[in-house]
């Protein structure tokens, strides 16, 4: 677990963009919502990784880039602002998660959303 992971979290047009984006041009280090980032690829490439015609799919693609993204922030010892992440994952709406099996791993280790477990206060 990190502590100095920070994810800014809430509903639509509460203003997460907007304080990520100013605490990022004062120099925290911050990531952008993979959701956004999935539409605009697969529209430019004319995907269907989409809410609205591949949900389970757009999903997937949203759990793996937080991951990269997580594992990458793992280097910084600075704070890390995350705009949503995995910790937003089982918030999704039951149609973007339907039963599935877990990925497999090691015995002995946690699964990749334990391993991503935030520690500290949440502000809300």
């Amino acid at each position: 677990m990190s502590d100095h992971f920070f994810v800014v979290t809430g509903g639509p047009g509460a203003g997460k963009t907007s304080l990520i984006t100013e605490l990022a041009r004062r120099g925290f280090h911050s990531t952008h919502e993979s959701g956004r980032a999935i539409i605009r690829e697969e529209m430019a490439s004319g995907g269907d990784a989409l809410p609205w015609a591949d949900r389970m799919a757009c999903a997937e693609r949203m759990l793996e880039r937080d991951l990269r993204t997580h594992s990458a922030a793992q280097a910084l010892s600075d704070p890390v602002i995350f705009d949503h992440g995995i910790p937003d994952m089982p918030g999704l709406p039951e149609a973007l998660r339907p039963p599935r099996a877990a990925p497999p791993h090691r015995s002995g280790q946690d699964s990749p959303l334990q391993s991503s477990r935030l520690s500290g206060t949440l502000l809300g």
